[in-house]
C-alpha cells in the first residue's frame, strides 16, 4: 500500500488509545473516530512496514455503536475518542481492555472482573481545564486544545466535558487579552508571555480559580482581567499568576503569586474537605473518584484496628477518607509540596491518626520496614508507569493481609499484579471504574490478599 490509496475496510477491533483497527490485504490499517463493524472507505495517511495508518474517506455502512457526536472539534481534538459511539459500547470496550491486559500482560486464564463502574454524568464532569493559548494562521489570539499528538491548537471556547461555568473564564480572558496587549509565548522562539490558561473548580462547593501560566511575574492591566474575571466567573474565588520561564512542555512553572482572593479554593470528597492549590492533585472527576475511593475502602475490610499504609499518598485523599476505619493512616509520597498539603488535608479535617512521610516509596516503605512497620493493608496508587520491582519487594516482605492496587494503566497494572501473586499473593477481585467518560482512559482497582488466607471474592 502507498500513501492515498483508498481501500474498503471492516473496523474488527479498538486500540488502547481508541483507534479502531481493520485488515486489508493482510497488513493491520488504524483508524481514529472508527466503530467496531464500521464498513468503511479509507484513506492511507501513512506507511510502515508492519501497520498503516488511515483516514475515514466514507462511511459506507455504520456500525450499530454509532450515535451523532454532538461537539464540533470532535474528530480534530482528539480528547474525546469515543464520542461517536453509544456509552454503553465505550463500557463495553473499556471492560474488555481490562480483561485483555490481564490474559495478555498478566497471563490469567480466570479473572475475578466486575462490571464496570460507569458513570452517571458522561458530560461536564471534569473539575480542571488547561488551555493552551496561541494564534491562528491569520495571527488572531486563540485558545483551545493541542490536536492529538501535535502542538497545533485547536481552538475550543466550550468543552462538552468541562463546566460550563468556566465559559465566562475564558471569555473574560479573551476580552482582556484583546484590550491589555499582553503578548503571546511562542515555543519556537521563547518570546512573548502568556502561554495557558488553567481553570479548576470545586465541584461540590462551586468554588472556581483561574490561573494564568506566564513567561513572566506580571501582567499588564492586571486589576482589568480581576475585574473581568470577578462579573464573569460564578464563585470566583482565587485569581493567581503562575511562573513559568521554562524551556519544556510542562504546564506549570514553581513561582505562583496570588492576584486577587484566596491562594487554593476548596472541594468535599468522602465528606471530606480538601483544599486545592494549582499545583496540587485532585482527581478530575470528583463523583467518580467518590466511588472509586468507596470501592478501594470496601475492599480494605478496615475495622479500625488496622494499620494502613498508603504509597504514592499524593494530597492523601484516598488514605484520608479511609482514615476513620483505620488504626493508623501512614502516607508516602515523593513530592514535599504534596505531603504538606496532605499535612494540611489531615489538620481541616481533624484526622490526628494520620502520619505523612516525604520520599520515594520503595526507599519509604524500606525505612518504614526497618522501624518494624508491619501495615494490614497497603494502598497502591502510583502513575501510569506503575510500581517499580523494589517497592513490590519491599511491600511483599511487609507482608500486608490486604493490598488495594489503584491504577489509571491495565497493562502496567497487569503487570505488577502477576508479579505480587508470584511473590504470594492471590487476586481477588477487580473492578474496572469510568472516571474518564468519552475517554480512552479507564481506571481499576485491584484487591490481593496474601494467599494462605484464601479470601474469596466479594
Amino acid at each position: 500500500m502507498k500513501k492515498n490509496d483508498l481501500i474498503p475496510l471492516t473496523i474488527t477491533g479498538i486500540t488502547s488509545e481508541g483507534s479502531g483497527v481493520g485488515r486489508h490485504d493482510g497488513m493491520v490499517i488504524f483508524v481514529a473516530n472508527s466503530a467496531v463493524g464500521d464498513e468503511l472507505t479509507v484513506r492511507i495517511i501513512k506507511t510502515s512496514k508492519t501497520y498503516c495508518i488511515g483516514k475515514i474517506e466514507t462511511i459506507d455502512t455504520p456500525s450499530p455503536q454509532r450515535i451523532d457526536s454532538d461537539c464540533p472539534v470532535f474528530t480534530q481534538c482528539g480528547g474525546c475518542v469515543f464520542r461517536h459511539i453509544s456509552y454503553e459500547s465505550e463500557l463495553a470496550l473499556k471492560q474488555q481492555r481490562v480483561a485483555d491486559a490481564f490474559q495478555r500482560v498478566g497471563g490469567f486464564s480466570t479473572l475475578p472482573l466486575q462490571p464496570i463502574v460507569g458513570a452517571k454524568k458522561t458530560d461536564r464532569y471534569r473539575n480542571k481545564a488547561q488551555l493552551p493559548i496561541g494564534r491562528n494562521r491569520d495571527g488572531q489570539p486563540i485558545l483551545g486544545f493541542y490536536a492529538n499528538r501535535t502542538h497545533r491548537i485547536v481552538s475550543c471556547n466550550d468543552c462538552a466535558l468541562q463546566p460550563v461555568e468556566f465559559q465566562g473564564a475564558i471569555q473574560a480572558f479573551q476580552q482582556w487579552l484583546l484590550s491589555s496587549g499582553e503578548t503571546i509565548y511562542d515555543e519556537t522562539t521563547h518570546q512573548g508571555k502568556l502561554r495557558h490558561l488553567y481553570l479548576r473548580e470545586g465541584s461540590k462547593t462551586g468554588e472556581r480559580m483561574v490561573c494564568i501560566v506566564a513567561n513572566g511575574t506580571s501582567l499588564r492591566k492586571e486589576s482589568q482581567l480581576i475585574q473581568l474575571l470577578r462579573e464573569q466567573v460564578p464563585g470566583l474565588q482565587s485569581v493567581v499568576l503562575n511562573t513559568n520561564r521554562d524551556k519544556t512542555n510542562v504546564i506549570l512553572g514553581k513561582e505562583y503569586r496570588t492576584l486577587w482572593g484566596s491562594d487554593t479554593i476548596t472541594d468535599e470528597l468522602c465528606g471530606l474537605r480538601f483544599q486545592i492549590a494549582p499545583a496540587s492533585f485532585y482527581q478530575v472527576n470528583r463523583d467518580q473518584a467518590e466511588r472509586l475511593y468507596e470501592i478501594a475502602a470496601d475492599d480494605s475490610a478496615l475495622t479500625g484496628e488496622e494499620i494502613l499504609l498508603d504509597l504514592y499518598c499524593g494530597t492523601g485523599t484516598i488514605g484520608l477518607t479511609m482514615a476513620h476505619k483505620a488504626k493508623q493512616l501512614i502516607g508516602v509520597e515523593i513530592i514535599p509540596e504534596a505531603i504538606e498539603n496532605a499535612k494540611e488535608n489531615a489538620r481541616q479535617n481533624h484526622i490526628q491518626n494520620s502520619e505523612f512521610f516525604c520520599g520515594d516509596a520503595g526507599k519509604a516503605a524500606r525505612t518504614l520496614q526497618k522501624r518494624g512497620l508491619r501495615p494490614h493493608v497497603v494502598i497502591l496508587d502510583p502513575p501510569r508507569k506503575g510500581c517499580s520491582p523494589d517497592v513490590l519487594e519491599t511491600v511483599c516482605q511487609m507482608a500486608p493481609d490486604r493490598i488495594v492496587y489503584v491504577s489509571c494503566d491495565p497493562a502496567t497494572l497487569a503487570r505488577d499484579v502477576k508479579l505480587l501473586c508470584e511473590k504470594g499473593y492471590a487476586l481477588q477481585k477487580i473492578t474496572p471504574v469510568d472516571l474518564f467518560p468519552r475517554t480512552s482512559h479507564v481506571e481499576t482497582v485491584c484487591l490481593l490478599s496474601r494467599a494462605k488466607m484464601n479470601t474469596t471474592v466479594r
